[in-house]
């Protein structure tokens, strides 16, 4: 893959401005939402000015949801920020990076706000950072990443993602496969769980549905969908997930907005007690269960 290492390498270095103010268990808190943030500044970078331009002519009778719409018809993309920043804008101000970037986080369209603001709880780090005057080095490191989708596609940024994902959860020491399962032994499941399918998933036109209740950093939701791609380029997987852990979810949801696959199909929550998709039906099943994870206060 082109440049595949350098981006890796680029993004992991930035981490290194953290060292004293963060522990190293801490650094994925800051760089996964940031190089998420990154990416999206990148792919509604050519399209902003047509955003801004449909929010001042938009009528205030416009509800909603509707209103989202036609941001996202604006905008291109099944997401859209109607902030005046960019990341190089932020670079001109560096007296209130803070502010002006709280400004571009807030600017997005309801799903990508979500996952900065809730799950990610990014305006916590950026708070964090610019006390320890780090904020205005940590964005302009960002702003040297190029990840237009020009430079790097949604399957190369897919691999770059599940590669910083992997080597953070090994940072932190989590327990093994909580947040990250090896690709190979994924892609092993994927087989034998496509094995019985075979003739019907060959054919044109083909559309299945997957479903992973405790998906994590959303690793086997994006296997499934790469492998049956390379078995049949006229197939499509509609994939689904649902996860307990906040960071986990923002990670998979993400991921999903990162390789161009719908965010809305990604839910959080313990899917035991909470099931977010109660009116669904699926194909396949696929699961790494949370082994080890207490589980009695929802035995009921």
């Amino acid at each position: 893959m082109t440049n595949f290492g350098e981006h890796v390498s680029f993004i992991w270095s930035i981490a290194e401005i953290l060292r004293g103010n963060y522990k190293q268990s801490e650094y994925g808190k800051v760089v996964l939402p940031f190089t998420v943030l990154r990416r999206l500044d990148c792919v509604l970078e050519p399209s902003k000015d047509k955003v801004l331009e449909q929010l001042n002519k938009m009528p205030d009778s416009v509800d909603h949801e509707m209103r989202e719409t036609m941001l996202n018809m604006a905008a291109g993309q099944s997401f859209h920020n109607t902030s005046p920043f960019t990341f190089e804008k932020l670079l001109d101000d560096p007296d209130n990076i803070a502010a002006n970037l709280n400004n571009l986080i807030h600017g997005f369209s309801d799903d990508a706000r979500e996952i900065f603001i809730e799950r990610f709880k990014l305006p916590e780090q950026v708070a964090r950072l610019d006390k320890d005057n780090l904020l205005y080095m940590v964005v302009s490191r960002f702003a040297q990443a190029d990840l237009h989708p020009d430079q790097v596609n949604n399957i190369q940024m897919g691999y770059i993602f599940e590669e910083l994902i992997r080597r953070f959860s090994e940072q932190s020491n989590e327990t093994a496969g909580e947040h990250f399962t090896p690709r190979e032994v994924i892609r092993l499941m994927v087989n034998l769980l496509f094995q019985e399918d075979t003739d019907a998933l060959t054919k044109k036109g083909t559309i299945r549905k997957l479903y992973d209740p405790a998906c994590g950093t959303g690793g086997m939701l994006s296997v499934a969908e790469e492998y049956l791609r390379e078995l049949n380029p006229d197939a499509h997987l509609e994939v689904y997930g649902q996860e307990l852990n906040d960071e986990s979810y923002a990670t998979c949801k993400s991921d999903m907005m990162i390789k161009g696959q719908n965010p809305k199909n990604i839910h959080p929550g313990n899917s035991f007690s909470e099931d977010g998709l109660p009116d669904e039906e699926f194909d396949y099943l696929l699961s790494n269960p949370p082994f080890g994870v207490e589980w009695r206060k929802v035995e009921s």
